[in-house]
């Protein structure tokens, strides 16, 4: 299985006493944000399978990232902002799925994610805005790994 894990392109900033701005679900990007979906979008499209099912966290800034890619795309409310990471693994069904899937969410789930498939120490791993990491579980040995396929930034497509 592929999971690829994409966090949202930069978006406004947001404080929770800032009312009159709406909610956090509400941000948007920011221009350089739009630059950076952009940029991931026309990396992504070239290496993403056709049948590769896109699910989108309900946050405006997320769907504003998957609306780059030009795909068809779930939005999907089990990966909002807080959503823990055991949510996102029980919806792509990770590792038995056979289809590839991406994911446009948030941290600090995308990264709790990385973490606990790779094994590490710490309880998460940096992801930076408008970055995609691309993970494949696969048998070795009468083992099962994860291995990192690639990690991308928008800053260096």
């Amino acid at each position: 299985m592929d999971l690829i894990l994409w966090r949202h392109a930069e978006a406004e900033d947001w404080q929770p006493d800032d009312a009159h701005r709406g909610s956090d679900l509400d941000r948007a990007l920011t221009a350089r944000g739009e630059k950076q979906a952009a940029r991931m979008a026309v990396w992504l499209d070239r290496q993403l399978p056709e049948g590769a099912r896109i699910l989108v966290s309900p946050a405006r800034r997320c769907e504003q990232t998957a609306l780059a890619l030009g795909r068809k795309y779930k939005i999907r409310a089990e990966l909002g902002p807080d959503a823990p990471p055991s949510q996102l693994l029980e919806l792509v069904q990770w590792p038995v799925n056979k289809l590839p899937i991406l994911v446009i969410g948030h941290q600090p789930a995308l990264g709790q994610v990385i973490a606990q498939l790779l094994g590490l120490q710490e309880s998460e791993c940096a992801v930076k805005k408008g970055a995609l990491w691309w993970l494949r579980h696969r048998a070795r040995e009468g083992g099962a790994q994860t291995v990192v396929v690639t990690v991308q930034s928008p800053e260096v497509l």
